[in-house]
């Protein structure tokens, strides 16, 4: 696979000491060279993410900004989407809207909303609405009952959409919708998990696919596993090592930068995200890639 896309790397952060904490932060990712710092959409201990966004939008000024990801199900699509124009006119067009279903445990978020919890299909099909409801009111065209997306967002024609996809109803919205798609796949899963789903994008929408930027997010880097995937997969780094994942990058820099050459060259993976902590550790895999 020839590569298409140069090389983007993100922070994924979500919460913060304070207010000059959180941006600090953004400031932080930035001076690194990061291209992008985004947020998750949870109900636990997180910030959320769009006035967060909108502080990090005037605390920085090349860093682009976005969500990883919005539930669709938690939010009006119509409003959802006039706070997303909002976002990218005020940061001077550095919004990239994350957009899913529903993260794993999405159940225990609709309890604490009193939302009513959906099927994965029904979750899939208020995904595919909010997606046309957004492009549709970002491009300038009204939505519902006369609903404008003002103001007129500053990217045009709109801000770039990331979908997140692992299902085959999912990954094929992503190939017919997105810009940018973020894999879903376990790292236990190994390369074969996630070359299935690439394939799988391939065959939703060959005639598009050469313009998906693909997107990854690492559970591993150097010799640190995040605290959160090892509790939650109940497995330590060495054994996540084995699995042959491109989401566990381990080694020193010069290895872990030839490891994401590869993971490009063979499946087309070009925009990477760690978590804030490893933005230190990684910053030096950054210098050596990004732009690249």
């Amino acid at each position: 696979m020839t590569p298409r896309h140069p090389f983007r790397f993100g922070v994924v952060a979500a919460q913060a000491r304070s207010a000059d904490d959180w941006m600090d932060r953004g400031r932080r990712a930035e001076s690194l060279g990061f291209a992008t710092l985004v947020m998750p959409d949870t109900m636990g201990p997180t910030l959320t993410p769009i006035p967060s966004l909108g502080v990090l939008a005037g605390a920085t000024r090349t860093l682009r900004l976005g969500a990883y990801v919005l539930a669709a199900g938690f939010r009006n699509p119509v409003l959802l989407a006039r706070e997303c124009a909002a976002l990218d006119f005020l940061s001077g067009g550095r919004l990239e809207i994350g957009l899913g279903a529903g993260r794993p445990g999405v159940e225990d978020d609709h309890r604490k909303m009193g939302i009513t919890h959906e099927s994965g299909g029904a979750r899939v099909t208020r995904l595919a609405e909010t997606v046309a409801i957004v492009k549709r009111m970002l491009a300038g065209e009204p939505a519902g009952d006369g609903a404008d997306g003002y103001p007129p967002p500053a990217q045009r024609p709109r801000p770039p959409i990331l979908l997140a996809a692992s299902g085959p109803r999912l990954l094929a919205l992503a190939a017919r919708e997105a810009d940018i798609v973020a894999i879903g796949a376990g790292p236990q899963e190994g390369e074969a998990g996630i070359r299935d789903r690439v394939e799988r994008l391939r065959a939703a929408a060959p005639e598009r696919f050469d313009d998906l930027e693909l997107n990854m997010n690492l559970v591993a880097v150097g010799d640190q596993l995040h605290p959160a995937a090892a509790a939650r997969m109940g497995v330590d780094l060495e054994q996540l090592a084995r699995s042959g994942s491109p989401m566990v990058l381990t080694g020193g820099p010069d290895e872990m930068a030839e490891r994401l050459l590869r993971t490009r060259e063979t499946l087309g993976i070009s925009y990477v995200m760690v978590a804030d902590a490893f933005m230190d550790a990684f910053a030096p895999v950054v210098e050596r890639l990004a732009g690249g």
